[in-house]
């Protein structure tokens, strides 16, 4: 089992990390992306010992489409600083979360387009995947990756909330397309309808802890643990083994962002 997106360098983990990473450990993950806000010292300095504790884990780092606005150096220099954390970050594997989201528009969209068109094209430079973030900004989100990488695209629409179009066209695109905690809370039938329709070569889980715990544990803290939920829900909805969706997701997840 995998949690192909979880942010354990989050100040919610600060003091209990071991027990977080043995709790994956003993739940049967072998391997998680560690998503790191692109700025944020916190969150670098908790990179060797996170690499410590769970030595199959890799990192992705960007800048979030909410922080994008604290970006106002020129985009060229953004992407040069961004370009060297990558390269100082050990088991750097993935350029994200970057993306849009205009439902809480928490950086001007026109800032937030910016930001993201040149993440994308430093991601097809470095030839490392994108993890995408997209809210209430479909329509953008397709013209913006269209321009930008055309067919080529490689990487994942995360914690994927998103219309069953949008799903087909991510798959299309070749993408992958991942459901985490939501697709299990009782309000989100249309989401797991769209979840079954995403094929298995294409389908990823993730917690995105420390937010959306899965149900049962609904409301309180998330962690890498808890994917196993999501995978469970997610198998019943495909009618196959959570074994069998296991190795799918597996498989998925070394297939993006190496072994």
């Amino acid at each position: 089992m995998i949690d192909s997106h979880c942010h354990l360098a989050d100040d919610a983990f600060a003091d209990d990390l071991d027990e977080v990473v043995a709790r994956a450990r003993t739940a049967g993950l072998s391997a998680a992306l560690c998503v790191l806000a692109m700025g944020e010292p916190a969150e670098a300095v908790r990179v060797p010992r996170i690499a410590s504790l769970w030595p199959a884990i890799r990192f992705a780092i960007g800048v979030h489409p909410h922080e994008a606005g604290r970006f106002t150096a020129p985009v060229e220099e953004t992407l040069a600083d961004l370009r060297r954390t990558i390269e100082a970050t050990p088991r750097a594997s993935a350029l994200g979360e970057i993306g849009l989201d205009y439902h809480y528009d928490l950086s001007p969209r026109a800032v937030q387009r910016a930001i993201f068109r040149a993440q994308v094209a430093l991601a097809a430079e470095m030839q490392l995947p994108l993890v995408l973030h997209t809210r209430e900004a479909e329509a953008d989100t397709v013209a913006l990756l269209q321009e930008a990488g055309g067919t080529a695209l490689r990487g994942v629409l995360h914690c994927f909330t998103g219309t069953a179009e949008m799903a087909r066209w991510g798959v299309r695109a070749g993408l992958y397309v991942s459901f985490a905690g939501v697709v299990t809370f009782r309000n989100a039938a249309a989401l797991r309808d769209t979840a079954t329709g995403v094929p298995l070569e294409r389908l990823l889980v993730e917690t995105d802890c420390p937010y959306l715990a899965p149900v049962p544990f609904r409301g309180t803290r998330n962690e890498p643990a808890l994917v196993v939920e999501v995978a469970n829900t997610l198998a019943r909805l495909k009618g196959v083994s959570v074994e069998e969706l296991d190795e799918a997701v597996t498989a998925n997840f070394h297939t993006l962002f190496g072994v």
